[in-house]
């Protein structure tokens, strides 16, 4: 493989290797660069999320809920409790959230006919519309930027990604 040009994240652990305030501390310029660069394509992908859900006319959180809702094992529909504990949100936010996406005609709330106390929300067809536009968008994006890699080497890096992985769930679980 030819020798590959420097990048941001080359010159980030120059920087860092050997620093004083580093002095006495583990510093591995490996996992550095593994870890700076992992951010930095994290970071792209949220950056293009939102502006892939900007040209469809989502805003970032109302994608995010959309795209909770759509990949359930119930796809397009669930309670407004279990949406506010995926996304990390209270009720009340949640509640603000399924308002915005219920006056722009994305979902609708539903009341279960056998327990009116039990709420719902479901994806209406322009809601779907518009996370599959969103969705393809991303995967255009994605495709993009792992285009540099092999058939051959996207799999060895998913599988190495798949091993760390695994590492943290063994760790948290």
């Amino acid at each position: 493989m030819p020798e590959l040009p420097e990048d941001s994240t080359d010159r980030h652990v120059a920087r860092w290797r050997g620093h004083w305030v580093l002095e006495n501390a583990p510093y591995d310029d490996t996992v550095e660069a593994i870890t700076t660069r992992m951010g930095h394509i994290m970071r792209h992908l949220r950056e293009h999320k939102n502006a892939a859900a900007a040209e469809v006319g989502l805003e970032a959180f109302e994608y995010d809920t959309l795209h909770s809702l759509m990949i359930r094992d119930t796809p397009g529909s669930a309670s407004p409790s279990a949406l506010a504990a995926e996304l990390d949100v209270s009720r009340a936010g949640m509640s603000g959230r399924l308002e915005s996406l219920e006056r722009a005609g994305y979902v609708r709330r539903t009341t279960d006919p056998e327990d009116r106390r039990r709420l719902g929300v479901e994806a209406t067809p322009a809601g779907i519309d518009a996370w599959r536009r969103t969705m393809a968008l991303r995967g255009s994006e994605e495709d993009q930027i792992l285009g540099v890699l092999s058939a051959k080497e996207r799999s060895a890096l998913s599988s190495l990604l798949k091993r760390v992985t695994l590492g943290i769930e063994a760790d948290d679980g």
